[in-house]
Order: structure tokens, then C-alpha cells, then sequence
């Protein structure tokens, strides 16, 4: 049986996930108003990825028998003007949702729920690999500056990335 402040944080997680969903379908937006369809479909496909996280943590809550409870979603207040900024932005979200992880981890240390802190253990391997594949746009987007043949070539590239949502 889950405690109830675990309930709690994972219920807090859940929203945290849905947001980011959120906060991802407003960067699409932002790409989409500029006709940036590549950047659009990256920030789709990472949108996507979150709700799936948020169902993760949904199930999980739902195998133990625990209360679940939906939150108010915060609507994503963003201001971007560049392709980079877009990119930074999402790079600082990625480590703040690791930080929330990291702060499951400890909340679980106590207890030492074992199905929890698998589910907390795939969660921090998968931020990691969020804030690797992020930060690798990043960099990109540096690197390639304001070369509108190599921003082109690099949107398409980044448009091939697909989410299924099966």
C-alpha cells in the first residue's frame, strides 16, 4: 500500500507530466505559426512522449489501488523568438522534471516501496536520455547558427521524429 504523501507526489507528478505535455503542444504552436513544420513535429512527438509518461505514473497509481487525483493543468506561459530559445527553454524543462523525479527517489527512500522505485528508476533513466537528446538540438542549433541551408537540412531531419500514439 502506497503512504499517503507518496499518493501525493505522484498524483503532483501526473500534472507535472501533463503540463510538460502542455508546454510542448505550445512550442509546436510557436513552430507551426512560423511554418516550421520539422521543429512543429519534434515538439508533437515530445508532447506525446509526456502524456505517455502521465499515463505511466497514472498506471501505476491505479495498479496499487491508490487514489487518483486529476489537477488543474497550468496553462504553458512561453515567449519565444528564436529556434534556439525554443530548444533552451525545453532543455530547462527537462532538468526541472528531473529534479521532480530525484525528489520521488528520496520520498521513496524511506519507504522503500519496491514497485515504486522501479517505476522512479525508469523515470530517471529516461530523463536522462530526454536531456541528452534536448541538449543535442541544442547544440545543433548552435552550431549551425543562422546558415539557413543547414537549419533546413536540420528541421527536416528533426521532423522525422514520430510519436505513436497506439
Amino acid at each position: 500500500m502506497l503512504n499517503e504523501n507518496i499518493q501525493e507526489a505522484v498524483n503532483k507528478q501526473i500534472n507535472e507530466e501533463m503540463y510538460s505535455a502542455y508546454l510542448y503542444l505550445a512550442m509546436a504552436a510557436y513552430f507551426d505559426g512560423l511554418g516550421k513544420k520539422g521543429f512543429a513535429a519534434w515538439m508533437k512527438a515530445q508532447a506525446g512522449e509526456e502524456m505517455e509518461h502521465a499515463m505511466k505514473f497514472y498506471h501505476f497509481l491505479a495498479e496499487q489501488e491508490a487514489t487518483i487525483k486529476l489537477l488543474e493543468i497550468k496553462q504553458p506561459e512561453i515567449s519565444l523568438s528564436s529556434n534556439l530559445e525554443a530548444f533552451e527553454a525545453a532543455l530547462e524543462h527537462e532538468k526541472f522534471i528531473t529534479g521532480k523525479i530525484q525528489e520521488l527517489n528520496e520520498l521513496n527512500k524511506p519507504e522503500n516501496h519496491e514497485d515504486f522505485q522501479k517505476v522512479i528508476d525508469w523515470f530517471i533513466e529516461e530523463q536522462e536520455e530526454e536531456e541528452e537528446s534536448v541538449g543535442k538540438v541544442v547544440s545543433q542549433l548552435k552550431e549551425v547558427g543562422d546558415d539557413e541551408d543547414k537549419l533546413s537540412a536540420l528541421e527536416e531531419e528533426l521532423g522525422k521524429r514520430k510519436f505513436s500514439w497506439d
